[in-house]
């Protein structure tokens, strides 16, 4: 016999510009665990927090246990056995690992013992962090590493999963997988957003379905193939990719012997890069988070500028030493992970942040800017991808993170690079717009373009690169080509144990 954990009935939360829920009832029953399944911006987030008492209902009725509850705030929720981690992270940049997990907790609990049970949690778990590092130098994986952490210390009755496999790699979703169906079989329910269908239909027993704010559908996920949940979401198959095989042309980026010592002490030192991105090729980078990526990408985008000038080499130039505005006169675009407050300044409307890496708005005279210019650019990229916003005026905060994201990839993909640097492109992002900025790279690479993806999908890189590196422990592996590429190979070199460079697995770069 099972149990009813959670009830909504009929709950509505309006925007000044959009209604994100629209009456959704649901249910949830204690050791289900749930899957909530939409397009970016379909409500699911919207409806999680009023769950979780971030954000107030306007109407409807939630009941807890089988009784009627208002739960005014987040501590309310933490104090019946509701936990929440978030797509986009609430942590103190400048508190420690273990204090932030501390500021959810039990205060009678010492800081010494709750560093202990982090320290004992993320060894069981697979998801082992320092206790002791700041969040500031914390990778976006590594973070959302400490948010699942932190939920799973307060032993909830309700726990709630925002996208949380988004950026762990494939051994560590297996081992989250192992936690959560535990946590299911001693009685404990989990809400489950997702955009990976796979991981639905291999964890979920049961599907609410969104589009628009409205509940339109239910389903045992386990009863349904890949296509028939996607054709429930988005109300139609997403485009297959088509990667034709292409010649690459001339060296656009080469990166040399590039050393660097970790500005950070919890960062992780660069020994002896090696890399070649050649126009009209895909290479991929993957890796666990937190092995040298966010060094690597700092250093070529031009955020840290104390490599050696002919460590890195951009269309002939050496710009080791160039900040990103040289480097973007170059034809170098760039992506970060981080979307909000390095991607976007989240108070900004999304056509002001297109003055973050345009300048053709601005009078070369009179430094005038010509908001009206910057605005036709803006809704071009909304139209394009398939945003939803408002408009050109819409504050990037105001935006779900998949939308942000297909925002930000278009605005970079619209000023024609010449080099595209990318990282995590699809982190978040829903199966259709997942497809159609996977075929945005597509094209701009069949278009001439280089291409570099740093990526902890492996699907995802499977799916787009021409050639790969796998990064470990601040070093770059030799690189494979797509068809030399296994899973299993790519497994094993994340460990940092690859062989030394041969014709077996190398793939010649001049």
């Amino acid at each position: 016999m099972t149990q009813t954990l959670l009830t909504l009935q009929g709950i509505t939360k309006r925007y000044p510009t959009v209604v994100a829920n629209d009456r959704v009832s649901l249910e949830v029953q204690k050791g289900e665990i749930h899957a909530i399944l939409g397009e970016n911006g379909a409500g699911k987030s919207t409806l999680m927090k009023i769950i979780y008492g971030a954000v107030k209902a306007d109407e409807g009725t939630l009941l807890f246990n089988g009784k009627p509850t208002l739960i005014r705030n987040p501590q309310e929720a933490r104090q019946l056995g509701i936990s929440m981690v978030f797509q986009h992270f609430s942590l103190f940049d400048t508190l420690s690992v273990a204090e932030n997990v501390w500021l959810g907790l039990d205060r009678s609990l010492s800081l010494a013992s709750v560093t202990e049970r982090i320290q004992e949690t993320a060894s069981n778990y697979g998801l082992d962090i320092d206790p002791m590092r700041p969040v500031y130098s914390l990778s976006v994986g590594e973070m959302q590493r400490v948010e699942i952490i932190r939920s799973l210390l307060t032993n909830p009755q309700l726990l709630i999963l925002d996208e949380p496999t988004s950026v762990l790699t494939p051994q560590a979703v297996d081992k989250l997988f192992v936690v959560l169906k535990k946590l299911a079989a001693e009685g404990k329910s989990i809400l489950y957003i997702s955009h990976k269908l796979h991981e639905i239909r291999a964890l979920c027993t049961a599907c609410t379905v969104m589009r628009g704010g409205v509940v339109t559908g239910s389903c045992n996920p386990q009863n349904e193939s890949n296509a028939s949940l996607s054709q429930l979401m988005i109300g139609s198959m997403p485009p297959t990719l088509s990667v034709r095989p292409q010649s690459p042309g001339e060296v656009a980026l080469s990166v040399n012997g590039l050393t660097l010592s970790k500005s950070d002490p919890f960062g992780v030192d660069l020994k002896d890069i090696q890399l070649q991105v050649r126009s009209g090729e895909i290479l991929g980078i993957a890796g666990v988070s937190g092995n040298g990526q966010q060094e690597l990408l700092y250093a070529l985008s031009g955020e840290d500028t104390r490599s050696a000038p002919a460590s890195m080499v951009l269309f002939g130039q050496e710009v080791g030493h160039w900040p990103p505005q040289s480097r973007r006169e170059l034809g170098l675009h760039f992506v970060p992970e981080e979307r909000l407050g390095r991607g976007a300044v989240p108070e900004l409307s999304l056509s002001q942040n297109l003055l973050l890496t345009r300048k053709e708005a601005v009078s070369p005279n009179i430094g005038w800017l010509n908001m009206k210019s910057l605005q036709v650019q803006a809704q071009t990229i909304i139209d394009r991808f398939h945003v939803k916003a408002s408009g050109p005026n819409a504050l990037a905060k105001s935006l779900s993170g998949g939308n942000l994201q297909k925002f930000l990839v278009g605005r970079e993909i619209d000023a024609s690079p010449q080099l595209l640097i990318i990282s995590q492109p699809t982190w978040g992002v829903d199966i259709g717009a997942s497809a159609q900025i996977r075929a945005a790279i597509l094209a701009l690479r069949d278009a001439g373009c280089a291409v570099l993806v740093v990526s902890e999908e492996l699907d995802e890189l499977l799916a787009l690169s021409d050639r790969l590196h796998v990064i470990a422990n601040g070093r770059l592996s030799p690189s494979l080509t797509r068809q030399e590429a296994q899973v299993s190979l790519i497994g094993t070199w994340m460990s940092g144990l690859w062989s030394k460079p041969n014709a077996e697995h190398v793939h010649a770069e001049t």
